[in-house]
């Protein structure tokens, strides 16, 4: 497959009255043609940090990329200016926002806002730009497209508002969609529709998808691979069956443990005690230390190494580094190993 975006080393930090948020450290994955990955983890884990910086939507001057690299398609887009990145955004890269009613305008119809990129970008005539957008809402499932062109986004329930923001960012056929919790404010009945729909665009257009989100329910659906956040790194990445059911990192464990299950009706739901750590002052060790029940000298004072589970597989705990995997405690530092 042709990878479509490489992520390398992110590092994302925001400059505040109480000091520098490291909101992103070191965030690393590939994206290629076709493939979902899935974005998990609590909220305030660097999802949706992760998922602006590639945009270059995060509030400037506050926020800042520290260091890393955003390649797509080839082309290192790191540093790329504002209008270097309109050229891309909703072209190339388009992005469904988590709130489908903030992010369409109140004061314009439906057809002014589908139109608006194709007229901007590819030059098109306005009826040609309007047939493009009858066929898009007829893609997305919205019933007699040509009237509701002329409707504004008041009109519409909260899964159709939803069906018109993937509408909008699919209709210059982006080669890269990022979607931020895309189904967060629906029901599950909407919910289920939009991720069918998800499945059915990809199908149709190869297109790449970032899913941002912390509902597993909706990775199992939808995802290819998964990769698992947690204080701003990514913790364990693999293929969706290799998350589900050869899960390696105790978040990841505990994260899925708290699930219900519907096979396992007596089972009780396990809690992760604690809170994430602050990112004003992050751990030099393991992020999760304070929270896991596995936590060794070596988690509090040294960031593990990547394991290889497998080619697709890996995770970043030291109860996987061979040199400590027989010792259950009082584990030497990794500088002493040399």
């Amino acid at each position: 497959m042709k990878k479509i975006l490489e992520v390398d080393d992110l590092h994302v930090s925001f400059s505040t009255y109480g000091g520098e948020v490291k909101a992103v450290r070191g965030v690393s994955f590939d994206l290629y043609q076709g493939e979902t990955l899935a974005i998990v983890g609590e909220s305030g884990c660097g999802k949706s940090v992760t998922a602006n910086s590639i945009m270059q939507l995060i509030p400037k001057p506050a926020g800042k990329i520290r260091n890393g690299r955003i390649v797509f398609k080839d082309q290192d887009i790191t540093h790329y200016n504002e209008r270097q990145m309109k050229e891309i955004r909703g072209v190339d890269i388009s992005m469904i926002f988590q709130d489908p009613m903030t992010a369409l305008n109140p004061t314009l119809t439906i057809g002014d806002q589908l139109t608006e990129g194709l007229i901007q970008h590819e030059k098109i005539s306005r009826s040609k730009a309007k047939e493009k957008a009858i066929d898009m809402l007829n893609l997305v499932g919205i019933p007699s497209p040509e009237e509701r062109l002329k409707q504004y986004p008041h009109q519409f329930s909260g899964g159709m508002r939803q069906r018109i923001v993937i509408a909008i960012a699919l209709i210059c056929e982006p080669d890269l969609l990022i979607a931020d919790e895309p189904t967060t404010a629906l029901d599950v009945t909407i919910q289920a529709q939009i991720l069918e729909l998800f499945n059915k665009i990809q199908q149709q257009t190869n297109v790449a998808i970032i899913l941002i989100t912390h509902d597993f329910g909706v990775v199992a659906k939808v995802a290819d691979r998964i990769a698992v956040m947690y204080a701003g790194k990514i913790i364990e990445t693999g293929f969706k069956k290799e998350i589900f059911y050869e899960a390696k990192h105790p978040y990841t464990k505990g994260l899925l443990h708290s699930i219900p299950r519907l096979d396992q009706k007596d089972e009780k739901l396990i809690p992760i005690d604690g809170t994430p750590p602050d990112l004003f002052s992050p751990p030099v060790g393991c992020p999760f230390t304070a929270r896991c029940p596995h936590a060794m000298v070596a988690c509090e004072k040294v960031y593990p190494i990547r394991h290889e589970n497998s080619e697709s597989h890996y995770v970043e705990c030291w109860l996987y580094d061979e040199r400590v995997q027989h010792m259950k405690i009082n584990i030497k530092p990794k500088e002493e190993y040399k």
